[in-house]
Parts: C-alpha cells; sequence; structure tokens
C-alpha cells in the first residue's frame, strides 16, 4: 500500500511539470491586469482567439453580427514562454511583427499571459478556454 501511495505522488507530482506544445483550441478573453489596474472582459461583444499548432486568429463577435477578425499571428512555447508574433490587425499597433515574450500558464481551463510589451508596460492577460 504504501508503495503505490508513493508511485501516485510521484505521478501527480510529476503530472503538476508537465508543459504543453500548443494552445490549440478556441479562448475567450476574461480580462486583464494592465497598467496595474484589473480590467474584466467587455460584456457587449466577446472576443476570441483560435490557436492552431503555430497560429492563431482573433474575433470580435457580438449578437446579431457577423464576428470580425482583428488580428492574426504565429506563437511558439518553449518550457513556460510563449512567443507571440502579430501578423495582421485592423487596429493602429506598434506590435506588427514584433516579438512580444510571456511567462505562459495553463490552469484548469484558463491560459494566463504575463509580459511587458516593447515599450515596457506590464501586462497580465486571462483566457478561457471555449472548446
Amino acid at each position: 500500500m504504501k508503495k503505490s501511495g508513493a508511485l501516485l505522488a510521484i505521478i501527480i507530482l510529476l503530472s503538476s511539470f508537465q508543459t504543453v506544445d500548443t494552445l490549440k483550441g478556441t479562448w475567450e478573453y476574461a480580462g486583464d491586469i494592465f497598467h496595474g489596474k484589473k480590467e474584466p472582459a467587455p460584456t457587449a461583444y466577446t472576443l476570441q482567439r483560435k490557436y492552431t499548432d503555430a497560429h492563431f486568429e482573433a474575433y470580435a463577435l457580438e449578437k446579431g453580427y457577423v464576428p470580425e477578425m482583428y488580428e492574426t499571428g504565429d506563437y511558439t512555447l518553449n518550457a513556460d514562454s510563449c512567443i507571440e508574433i502579430q501578423t495582421f490587425s485592423t487596429q493602429d499597433t506598434k506590435l506588427l511583427n514584433i516579438p512580444v515574450h510571456y511567462h505562459y500558464k495553463i490552469s484548469n481551463d484558463t491560459l494566463t499571459l504575463k509580459g511587458f510589451l516593447p515599450n515596457g508596460q506590464k501586462v497580465e492577460e486571462y483566457w478561457k478556454r471555449v472548446k
């Protein structure tokens, strides 16, 4: 009994260090902390990112309207780091084709991206898995 308990504890411990190699799936924006201020997700519309193995597309969804793509990009994961490169944006941006380094964490159904933008601003985003 002791051996199986110890084995189970080792398996749980090792699985807690497991990293993923893709963010594949659909994630919905759940708010952020920007400039040290916590901001909730908008209520009039939702923002979603659809990740494939190495790319993402971001959409604004509002009831009664066709989803609007507002951003695309590429990403790579390495251990607990995520590097995103925005490749298209419908908004004025200074991030186009510039790598942004994040520390990422997935806990249950929540993706957290923490990092610094190229202008030095600290950001922490939260995304909930949709599917």
